[in-house]
């Protein structure tokens, strides 16, 4: 049987609890977690793709997105308090579903860390370009600073050399084993808190800002039409790239205090947080600068990322528009006569982006490492380097592939294609939930979802809307990257696996050591 693979979630739980945390997180220290994951490439960079796309309803866009991570946000809350360990939603579909859906999950998630670090490599690219660069004069031509045009680059585009550079400079730091402190990490938090805050300011009380520039508010309506990418909550679709990695909040449940009040605070708290901000952002930008989308001749919107609006942003009439900058915050603000401050915005984002490549590429490592453990991916992928003491081989592969995308790819479908998988992974997680509650409903959960069988499902419903309103394009690559998947799975993994082979690791409960017991016989 395909779906008889269960892993024990006894046995998950034990090797967690070989080491205790210490419970010392409150809620604002939470929020302030949550706000530093959250607050990355989607304001940064994609405000121009979300404006393409929704024009100034892009506002609803951001409140549509932010609402269902909110309800993705408690369930993974509830998961994460339950089984506390590494894996994220790969783990929480084993112990769950079964090996076969917990493979789907993982195969998908490796194919979202690092497409999202692919993105948030080209987004850096446009204001290192535009802000160091451009500051001091210097302008790379198109072959070296965009994909190519038949990708959906820039005309005259060949490859972007400062996002393949900085995907391998993150790659090689991974690998000779430097790490993020937290004082670092809080640094850049209010470094982009405060350049956000700058940004709203000026542009809100600024004598440029007009409300006429948000008519029409919705040029393709709510719904611009299946496949088509457009409209609110087609913008929506790409925007959620926005707010991933809220989870991190939920990870934290093990070493927070009091987790049944703080833990659901920390998530929606930091969601309204970003989701307020975003709104005012959008609504800064539109209203100064305007965020009309470019228009096609039956009058509907041109694709994010596509040639002809590659060609059409090329064109004089359109320098200043918002829906063709790389750089779109920074680049409102230098219209609008801030030039100094607009510099300010652009290093903020320099500074803070590569933090965020770096924990995706982590991250896709752990995924790598975890399946790896599990005896689903060859054993040496998690192959430790003898004097970095780091997984290089699987670090670096990552890295490569993660650079050659970001050279040729632009930041807006590199953003659609991440958020596929990890619509995924959430609507994996909702069900999860629910499967545990009615498989193990005794077990202790330091977090429960408040109305569970109306939030689990608005998760699921909320993750398939979105889904299907990506460009047809992100949702097929999807779907074509499960069946190379499950090749891989029935050709190597499954014959290989652990579980399958009748092996778990547990911790015996008298000697305290690491023993490999039998669950059955092999197949």
């Amino acid at each position: 049987m395909i779906l008889d693979r269960v892993k024990p979630l006894d046995a998950i739980l034990a090797a967690a609890e070989k080491k205790s945390l210490k419970r010392s997180l409150g809620w604002f220290q939470l929020t302030l977690l949550g706000i530093g994951c959250v607050i990355g490439t989607g304001i940064f960079v994609l405000t121009a793709v979300g404006a393409q796309k929704a024009g100034p309803g892009l506002m609803v866009a951001f409140a549509i997105a932010g609402l269902v991570c909110i309800v993705a946000a408690l369930c993974y809350a509830e998961i994460a308090a339950m089984i506390p360990v590494a894996g994220s939603a790969y783990t929480y579909s084993y112990a769950s579903m079964g090996e076969f859906f917990a493979w789907t999950v993982g195969w998908a998630l490796i194919m979202e860390y690092a497409i999202a670090a692919s993105a948030v490599s080209v987004g850096w690219s446009g204001y290192f370009s535009g802000t160091i660069l451009g500051g001091l004069g210097i302008h790379l031509p198109s072959w070296l600073s965009a994909g190519p045009l038949a990708f959906g680059g820039a005309e005259g585009g060949l490859i972007n050399l400062p996002a393949l550079l900085i995907a391998l400079l993150v790659t090689w730091l991974l690998v000779i084993g430097t790490s993020e402190s937290a004082k670092v990490n809080a640094v850049l938090v209010l470094i982009k808190v405060t350049a956000l805050t700058a940004f709203v300011a000026l542009t809100l009380l600024s004598a440029d800002f007009d409300v006429e520039k948000f008519n029409p508010f919705l040029p393709a309506g709510i719904f611009g039409g299946w496949g088509t990418g457009v409209g609110a909550v087609g913008a929506a679709a790409t925007m959620f790239f926005a707010y991933v990695g809220f989870d991190a909040v939920s990870t934290a449940a093990e070493e927070t205090k009091d987790p049944q009040r703080n833990v659901p605070i920390g998530l929606i708290g930091s969601l309204l947080f970003c989701t307020v901000f975003y709104i005012l952002v959008a609504a800064g930008a539109i209203g100064t600068l305007g965020g009309q989308p470019i228009l096609d001749a039956m009058g509907f919107p041109l694709e994010a990322g596509s040639q002809e609006l590659a060609r059409q942003c090329a064109m004089p009439q359109y320098s200043e528009a918002l829906v063709c900058s790389n750089e779109p915050l920074a680049h409102v603000l230098k219209v609008l006569g801030f030039s100094w401050i607009g510099n300010a915005v652009g290093l903020a984002a320099i500074l803070a982006l590569p933090s965020v490549i770096l924990v995706l590429i982590f991250g896709q490592t752990r995924i790598f490492f975890v399946m790896s453990r599990d005896g689903l991916l060859p054993d040496r992928l998690s192959t430790v380097h003898p004097k970095y003491r780091t997984p290089h081989i699987v670090t670096i592969i990552t890295g490569v592939a993660v650079a050659i995308a970001a050279a040729f790819f632009p930041v807006g479908r590199l953003a659609d294609i991440s958020n596929a998988g990890t619509l995924y992974a959430f609507l994996m997680v909702a069900i999860a939930v629910l499967v545990l509650r009615v498989k193990d409903p005794e077990r202790q959960r330091h977090f429960r979802v408040p109305l569970v069988w109306l939030v689990a499902p608005l998760t699921v419903l909320g993750c398939i809307l979105l889904f299907f309103n990506l460009p047809s394009a992100a949702m097929l690559f999807l779907p074509g990257w499960g069946i190379l998947g499950l090749v891989v799975y029935f050709g190597y993994s499954r014959s290989r696996s652990h579980l399958g082979r009748g092996i778990v690791e547990v911790v015996d409960d008298v000697a305290g050591e690491e023993t490999m017991m039998p669950l059955h016989p092999p197949e």
